[in-house]
């Protein structure tokens, strides 16, 4: 049974789900940043923690690591941040197994789960962790009412598709395309065929990856998706601001217009599909 809150998340037409790196550049600055996120329309905000080797990650998403990190954000400071940040919508955790696994004085990955589940995360996103090695953490998600997240490639064969969604709570997050997370001047033509083969798959479908603009957002609603997930373009406003030395609360008014932008596309894009059943 999926987290109510994340539920909630997708009752009212298409969501927009940001994702920025806690503490990227820095913690105070960061909390702003989040929190505009949030003013502009997010229904759901992905916060990552950071990681010192991200796989997954494009370069924009890796210098933002490497910021937070150098900031002083740890695991622990992590969840500082989470139980500090003024908003009303869930919040998953981007991050990768071995900080997971390793919290804690017991291995495995319940004293992690438990302790964000305190401070009010509501579900996980974790690149690395292969479906074979997803039990325990799936285990614990369930006890403590979190939602566990996978990602779906476009070159996922259907036994293993059937897997990870079998593992999913909450949202499938739809690899809009093969690569690193970064975002692109146009969208992959794998979307709409990605969105058709996960229609037996009572989740919503949150498509990621190289959506960077309103129309991006439009269209890939329009071609299936409940949900948006960007990131690199709202990190791309946090490296700039900070580069150039702009005030916090010009960043952050940058990042809430960006937010909206994606938002009204998401929305407008809900608003363009063609009558029919109703996507889940």
């Amino acid at each position: 049974m999926s987290n109510p809150d994340i539920a909630a998340a997708f009752e009212d037409g298409p969501a927009f789900i940001p994702y920025l790196a806690a503490g990227d550049p820095d913690y105070e600055s960061s909390i702003e940043y989040v929190e505009a996120l949030e003013r502009g329309g997010a229904d759901i905000i992905e916060l990552g923690l950071p990681f010192s080797e991200p796989i997954a990650e494009g370069k924009t998403i890796q210098s933002a690591i490497v910021r937070s990190l150098e900031g002083g954000m740890t695991v622990e400071r992590y969840f500082e941040f989470v139980e500090e940040l003024d908003v009303d919508v869930p919040l998953v955790c981007m991050t990768y197994y071995n900080l997971i696994y390793q919290y804690g004085d017991e291995r495995g990955p319940a004293p992690f789960v438990r302790k964000a589940k305190e401070v009010g995360i509501d579900g996980f996103v974790v690149p690395d962790l292969p479906a074979e090695e997803a039990d325990p953490l799936r285990e614990a998600c369930t006890d403590h009412g979190l939602d566990l997240v996978f990602i779906v490639a476009p070159t996922t064969n259907d036994e293993r598709l059937e897997r990870l969604a079998s593992l999913s709570s909450g949202y499938l997050y739809v690899q809009a395309r093969l690569g690193v997370t970064g975002a692109r001047d146009d969208v992959s033509g794998q979307t709409t065929e990605s969105l058709d083969r996960l229609q037996a798959y009572d989740l919503p479908k949150a498509v990621g990856f190289g959506i960077k603009t309103g129309e991006h957002a439009r269209d890939i609603v329009a071609g299936g998706a409940d949900a948006i997930i960007v990131g690199s373009a709202l990190v791309d406003i946090v490296a700039v601001g900070h580069e150039n030395g702009d005030p916090v609360a010009e960043v952050a008014a940058r990042l809430e217009a960006k937010a909206r932008e994606l938002k009204e596309g998401a929305v407008a894009g809900g608003a363009q599909r063609a009558p029919g059943p109703e996507r889940t």
